[in-house]
């Protein structure tokens, strides 16, 4: 589609973005737009046609984060980023990506696929969905996206210059920050109520769990092993009972593989912690499902597509996955305490009511993420991990 003709940045009006995507409707349609966004960092539009009720949405990066305001200024690069991860996970994950219409980087706006005939999972899960197929496909996705944008499918030039390309320092800094630094110390970003204070206090006394967070902070910082979504999260996903839909890539850059699917296991066992019975078996299966999907799936890239000299050594897959699965296990703990007690929290935990049931679910997710980071060396199986829930 064609770019617009305003060439100063500026926060959209709703009229502007009529205007955009104008084109894409037929001619006369009668259009409306609303501002849906309800996330930290951007405006969200959605212009429909009154009469058939189509739409496609128009994202806009603002130049600070919106949780906080002015006072936090950030780059307005991170739009193109996130549309050209859209685009390029779409070459491999085929389906499971928004399709992307057009793109403005001076005006940050990336102009996709309207999938408002789905639900964000984290919204569904916590009112008790199943999503049959949501662990299927994001295993999927992160087979395709992490082995496909890796040295194991790419030529060694390509890929240092998709690396260079998705050079993303500014939310790569966010993370850095409020996953594996602040909610270690008694830094002021952190945010958690006042019965959880001698659990938050032992977590910044623990110099065992810090030495292993630092560890996992250097791997972040330092291996730039695939092209990685940065932000994997159920709130990160629209789905239904039969289609899934991965969006809001703008912390795309070259990282350690274990990092996405690290976070999406991180954010199903939050799920696992807060529900009971039926439902917590249903969590245990996605999680359990996942990896085991991942796992396969990378196997078969491995074997089918890889271009490694080394890929038909025997054990140098395995050993491959094993590192994969440990660093994943870290990440997800790291995942788990900072969405307990750092700055950006999920509605999974602060949604529940009872004040003692959620206090107590916050611990609970505080132990979890201590012992998955402590010992990720030593759970050997998924289903290692999804004991740690059933002894909850």
């Amino acid at each position: 589609m064609a770019t617009t003709a305003i060439t100063t940045y500026h926060a959209l009006t709703e009229a502007e973005a009529i205007a955009l995507a104008a084109e894409l409707f037929p001619e006369g349609a009668r259009l409306e737009c609303r501002e849906i966004g309800d996330g930290n960092l951007n405006y969200v539009f959605r212009v429909s046609d009154q009469e058939s009720g189509k739409g496609v949405i128009i994202k806009q990066a603002l130049p600070y984060a919106k949780v906080v305001g002015e006072s936090w200024p950030l780059t307005l690069k991170r739009a193109a980023i996130e549309a050209a991860a859209l685009r390029k996970h779409g070459e491999f994950a085929t389906g499971l990506v928004p399709e992307v219409y057009g793109t403005d980087e001076k005006l940050a706006y990336t102009v996709m696929e309207d999938l408002s005939h789905l639900t964000i999972a984290r919204e569904g899960l916590i009112q008790g969905k199943s999503y049959p197929k949501l662990s299927t496909h994001i295993g999927e996705y992160l087979a395709q996206t992490l082995f496909h944008t890796s040295d194991f499918a790419l030529h060694p030039f390509e890929k240092k210059k998709l690396a260079a390309e998705f050079s993303n320092p500014e939310l790569c800094k966010i993370t850095e920050d409020l996953v594996f630094t602040d909610p270690f110390f008694d830094y002021d970003t952190n945010d958690f109520e006042p019965e959880l204070r001698q659990a938050v206090e032992a977590v910044w006394r623990n110099d065992a769990l810090k030495l292993e967070v630092a560890k996992l902070k250097r791997s972040f910082l330092t291996e730039a092993e695939a092209l990685l979504h940065g932000d994997l999260h159920t709130g990160s996903i629209f789905a239904d009972d039969n289609e899934t839909k991965v969006i809001d890539p703008e912390f795309a850059f070259y990282g350690p593989i274990g990092f996405d699917v690290g976070l999406f296991l991180a954010n199903l066992l939050v799920q696992g912690i807060t529900r009971d019975g039926e439902g917590r078996d249903t969590i245990v299966k996605h999680v359990e499902n996942t990896w085991n999907v991942f796992e396969t799936r990378f196997s078969e890239l491995w074997k089918s597509e890889g271009i490694e000299d080394f890929r038909g050594v025997q054990g140098y897959r395995e050993s491959v996955l094993e590192k994969i699965f440990r660093d994943a296990l870290g990440f997800a703990g790291c995942e788990l305490i900072r969405r307990t007690i750092g700055l950006a929290h999920v509605k999974d935990l602060d949604g529940i009511e009872d004040a003692e049931r959620r206090i107590h679910s916050k611990k609970q997710a505080l132990h979890i993420g201590e012992t998955l980071i402590i010992k990720r060396g030593e759970l050997a199986s998924i289903n290692d991990v999804t004991a740690l829930l059933e002894e909850l």
